[in-house]
């Protein structure tokens, strides 16, 4: 992969990363074994989706929204009131691989890496 090119920019740009978050999110709303961590979240999702959109989009190389409108995402510190043990990761990374897929990234390297990245930002996050 070239390090030129962000993974913001290798994913599609800002479009992308959109239609990737809100599938994850109607992922997350519809499959069974996405309960637990559906519950998590408020009912209407709308924020849930912009500022997962603002944080990823930064966190893949492209514009820091998350920070420019929130600060530091500090996402271990703001997820602690929520209980996240290997189920939680799990079920977030279901959702989120499921999402990924439906993207048709060509590429198999930038959507394993991508993968891999997700998945230890998910497990940083396992507080139980």
């Amino acid at each position: 992969m070239n390090p030129d090119i962000s993974l913001y920019q290798r994913l599609g740009g800002e479009v992308a990363v959109r239609r990737l978050v809100d599938r994850f999110y109607d992922l997350m709303s519809t499959l069974p074994e996405a309960a637990g961590i559906r519950a998590m979240h408020p009912e209407l999702l709308q924020s849930s989706r912009d500022k997962l959109f603002m944080f990823l989009s930064g966190w893949l190389g492209g514009p820091q929204l998350y920070i420019e409108r929130f600060g530091h995402p500090k996402l271990r510190a703001r997820h602690l009131p929520f209980t996240i043990g290997e189920a939680e990761r799990d079920a977030w990374m279901l959702c989120m691989r499921r999402a990924l897929a439906e993207q048709q990234i060509d590429d198999p390297l930038l959507l394993g890496h991508l993968q891999q990245s997700l998945y230890n930002l998910a497990n940083h996050m396992r507080n139980q």
